[in-house]
């Protein structure tokens, strides 16, 4: 949901997910003289709660004397930015924000203007999608906070335990419900997975089968690591009898993270996304898992789904896929959803998803787990959109010990890139000491043994449009992922709803490790500003970008 409130001044839009709102703010520049900030007060009319949003800075002249990674009242301590997401929402709930501008001096706050908007935050349940995103952020202040600092557990992971509870933010609860709304005799469960091996779910699996639910599993066999833990796991389950491998094409990976549902032997919806079936994908590094009640794209997924379980050779699976699938025109992309199954024989899908996020008008926002494909390179070296995302996991993608030069030479490349006043990139990353005045220090969840930070695959084009695309699902936009591996995408096109909320999850992962990895060559502390600033917010910089195109503002 999104509304817009201008009262002289101030103008503010605010853009409503599931758990997020963003809060777009403009005061033009002229107005701005002496401008400390801006306090935040949130009435929760669904719950009568109210009260000011809290940040983690205060002014010097101020400082109450709270103790390290302790927040501070935006009534007192405003934000000092032109865009502010409130992370804590909750879904379905109505909320009146009221923003006031504040001039004076720190102990002399004085209201300058003020403006209220009121939106109403998405379901994660509705009748067409359902979106879940982990929180994706052990590595954070608040988890600090909450639980301390201590490495979380590998083995034995508890889903009602607090910390994963916090960690999980709804998404395997929201698995668990998906599978639990099959009843016997009635429901059937295809499932595709990479990475199978999350005791709790495989014990919940077994335990839906013994009430007489059929389920049917096809997992990864190709590579061994994750071969052995996926029979280790299944066969502790005593799943074992309803797996299957996928083994043809030993070089590759079978990708998938798929759940197809059916009703009365029709597919009727499917679990998707680039959430694995484990301790990290579900609660340690950012994961989305989207569930499509569209039967036609069910129906699509049942068919790919039995392809995999028949384990075809390579050629085979490219033929299937691209008959079953075929890839649609950059020009003529259908409303609503439209389904990309891998491997394909060549690198025209990838080149689909370049030319669709090249025709953004104002904004595309993109995830890299594994580095920048070269198409994309170029993307954001030669596209005309003045605003241009990227979350990445690292730098680059991985390198031999070897390889020092080309790992130099990449890392120049994506330096270069960063360089371009229209492209925005965040790289994963945490607060690694506490040295910097008023910042407790993180840890990693110690869950990974790879990916760390972000895992998530998907992009936005154009989210604020009123024709937004979103595409989603396990491939990570890149050759193996299009002509290799065992892969599922979706296109969504027209749904604003999709986009505001995949938008608001973006921005929360984007603003979490933006500040942590300039933190490092910044050391920042607590402290407001009493200067001007907002200088850079109406010069030619990323920051007036992002004003701009948060509140609707041309200047």
């Amino acid at each position: 949901m999104r509304k817009t409130e201008i009262s002289n001044d101030l103008k503010v839009q605010a853009i409503a997910g599931t758990y997020v709102v963003l809060l777009g703010i403009n005061l033009p520049e002229e107005k701005c003289d002496n401008l400390l900030g801006f306090s935040v007060h949130r009435y929760d009319e669904t719950e009568n709660e109210q009260y000011y949003i809290e940040g983690m800075k205060c002014f010097k002249e101020t400082d109450p004397g709270f103790p390290e990674g302790s927040r501070y009242s935006t009534k007192n301590h405003p934000i000092q930015d032109f865009l502010w997401g409130d992370y804590s929402a909750k879904p379905n709930h109505k909320y009146t924000y009221t923003i006031t501008a504040l001039k004076g001096s720190p102990q002399n706050l004085t209201s300058f203007e003020t403006t209220q908007v009121t939106v109403t935050t998405e379901s994660p349940v509705s009748n067409a999608h359902e979106v879940y995103f982990n929180r994706g952020a052990a590595g954070s202040q608040e988890f600090v906070r909450r639980f301390g600092n201590n490495p979380l557990p590998k083995e034995k992971i508890a889903p009602t335990d607090p910390r994963f509870k916090w960690l999980s933010r709804g998404i395997y609860e929201a698995l668990e419900d998906f599978i639990n709304s099959c009843d016997p005799n009635i429901h059937k469960l295809r499932i595709a997975a990479y990475e199978f091996n999350y005791a709790p779910l495989l014990k919940f699996l077994k335990e839906t089968i013994e009430r007489g639910v059929d389920i049917e599993i096809v997992y990864d066999a190709r590579q061994s690591a994750i071969r052995k833990k996926n029979m280790k796991r299944t066969a502790e389950a005593s799943l074992t009898p309803y797996c299957r491998e996928r083994t043809k094409g030993a070089s590759y990976i079978s990708h998938n993270k798929f759940i197809v549902k059916l009703e009365n032997n029709e597919a009727v919806s499917v679990w998707s996304g680039g959430m694995n079936f484990s301790e990290n994908g579900i609660f340690g590094h950012s994961n989305v898992a989207h569930v499509f009640k569209d039967p036609e794209i069910a129906k699509k997924y049942l068919k790919y789904w039995d392809l995999l379980a028949g384990d075809p050779e390579m050629d085979d699976a490219k033929t299937d896929n691209e008959l079953l699938t075929p890839m649609p025109d950059a020009d003529s992309i259908s409303q609503g959803n439209t389904a990309i199954f891998s491997p394909r024989k060549n690198l025209d899908v990838l080149n689909l998803y370049r030319e669709i996020a090249n025709q953004a008008d104002e904004g595309f926002f993109m995830t890299f787990a594994f580095g920048i494909n070269k198409l994309f390179k170029s993307l954001y070296r030669d596209s005309t959109c003045t605003l241009r995302f990227a979350l990445l996991e690292k730098k680059t993608r991985g390198f031999d010990q070897d390889e020092d030069e080309l790992r130099e030479a990449e890392e120049q490349e994506i330096q270069d890139l960063r360089n371009m006043p229209a492209n925005i990139f965040a790289i994963g990353n945490i607060i690694r000491s506490n040295e910097f005045d008023g910042w407790l220090q993180e840890g990693l969840s110690g869950l990974a043994t790879s990916v760390q930070y972000i895992h998530n695959k998907f992009m936005i084009i154009d989210p604020l449009s009123d024709n937004p695309i979103v595409i989603t699902g396990s491939a990570n936009f890149s050759d193996n992922s299009t002509t290799k591996n065992d892969e599922n995408m979706v296109i969504i096109k027209g749904n604003t709803q999709v986009a505001d909320i995949y938008l608001g999850e973006y921005m929360r992962l984007w603003k979490h490790h933006s500040f942590r990895e300039s933190a490092e060559w910044e050391h920042p502390d607590k402290f407001l500003k009493t200067d001007n600033w907002w200088d850079r917010y109406f010069q030619d910089t990323d920051s007036a970008a992002r004003r701009k195109y948060f509140s609707s503002t041309q200047i």
